[in-house]
């Protein structure tokens, strides 16, 4: 039965108020030391999501799915990464890709259809596998080493990609490729996704992710040799004017602040850690929990004013966006960078003030910590964030 033979597909609406998620946040953050330190994927919180729909909440209305807009995303992720940020990660990841696929829709008809047919049965994960080893992130320019050769009955996939988040996990891979083809031009060739479901034959994991931080998203190398994947399945990425490729992660979007909204989340847990301690810490000097002195008062209120600008610059520049003000563009990466700032600046004031019990493994703040550090590796990065800034201002 093909997907236009198949019965409709239906997305219940998530409930998305304030006390519904803080619940999801609670039964999340049950798991998520577990996970860290075992580095096993956080299916238990994975699970906990899904059965409230956040993962496919962004999922089209055209698709049958409730299609939940950039500030809903955002919601949801950063509830999901203050209680685990590996489950916020591999549901950022998932979300903006069925958020894509409602805005512009390139997937093969059957391969999405298939995808929603898992969602509906239970976390069906799917990442954008582009990075690789040689190359590093596709953000820094140059072209992938992982091809696509077109064959009589479709393509064949070939190469090493790095840093796959979700790993074995994952339902579907779309893989970054440059296309091999009879009449193609060698000198310029297609760049493109090539989607891959995640049991197709050849596909090898290598065990490659031993992080500081998100220890659970299982973020391996992956080896394609010789997969078989059907002629739509791969979907060329537009050149630009000037017929060049350009990443689109190498400048933000609207519907690329899903990655800060869930290290938000993190700093919002850090925040959480913090106030625990403080209320419970009575030094026998003091008599009193230090949650009483100003010292720590003081401390506090410089975390929240850390959280309060990263959502504030969050949700601020997503409304902007919403109006139509499109005056925010192009600063858009620059106001990722300085959420990011700001969740890291949260966080290790945090670390800082509880000195020796904010750096054990057997407070959650030292997990925290390292998971927040890891929002800059998301692209785009700071120097070329500053650098595209300061040529836009300079008029250079």
């Amino acid at each position: 039965m093909t997907s236009a033979e198949a019965p409709p597909l239906t997305f219940t609406t998530p409930d998305l108020s304030d006390a519904a998620l803080a619940a999801v946040t609670a039964r999340v953050v049950e798991t998520a030391a577990e996970h860290d330190r075992t580095a096993a994927l956080p299916w238990p919180g994975l699970r906990v999501a899904h059965e409230a729909g956040l993962l496919t909440a962004a999922v089209g209305a055209q698709f049958g799915g409730p299609g939940a807009g950039p500030r809903q995303i955002a919601r949801i992720l950063t509830a999901l990464g203050e209680g685990d940020a590996s489950v916020g990660l591999l549901a950022a990841n998932t979300l903006l890709t069925h958020a894509a696929q409602a805005a512009h829709p390139s997937w093969p008809t059957e391969c999405y259809h298939d995808l929603l047919r898992r969602s509906q049965d239970g976390p069906a994960l799917v990442n954008a596998v582009r990075a690789e080893p040689e190359l590093g992130a596709p953000a820094r320019g140059g072209l992938p080493r992982t091809t696509a050769t077109r064959t009589a009955g479709g393509w064949v996939l070939n190469g090493r990609k790095a840093y796959a988040t979700g790993g074995t996990g994952l339902a579907y891979h779309v893989v970054w490729a440059v296309a091999d083809e009879p009449d193609g031009d060698p000198e310029r060739p297609r760049v493109g996704h090539v989607i891959v479901p995640g049991d197709r034959p050849g596909i090898t994991w290598l065990d490659t992710w031993d992080h500081l931080g998100l220890r659970a998203s299982n973020t391996h190398d992956v080896v394609y040799e010789d997969v078989a994947v059907p002629a739509d399945a791969f979907t060329e990425i537009p050149r630009g004017a000037d017929g060049v490729y350009r990443d689109p992660a190498a400048m933000a979007g609207p519907g690329s602040f899903g990655h800060p909204a869930l290290y938000l989340g993190v700093a919002r847990a850090a925040r959480t850690a913090f106030v625990t301690f403080a209320r419970e810490r009575v030094p026998t000097a003091l008599g009193r929990p230090i949650a009483q002195t100003e010292r720590i008062q003081s401390v506090a209120g410089e975390i929240d004013l850390q959280i309060v600008q990263a959502e504030t610059l969050l949700h601020g520049a997503l409304l902007r966006v919403e109006s139509g003000d499109t005056s925010i563009l192009p600063e858009l990466s620059a106001v990722k960078v300085a959420i990011a700032r700001s969740v890291i600046a949260a966080t290790q004031t945090a670390v800082a003030a509880l000195g020796n019990p904010g750096l054990s493994r057997h407070h959650p703040l030292e997990r925290h910590l390292r998971d927040a550090l890891c929002i800059r590796v998301h692209p785009p990065q700071d120097d070329a964030v500053l650098v595209a800034s300061g040529r836009r201002i300079l008029g250079v």
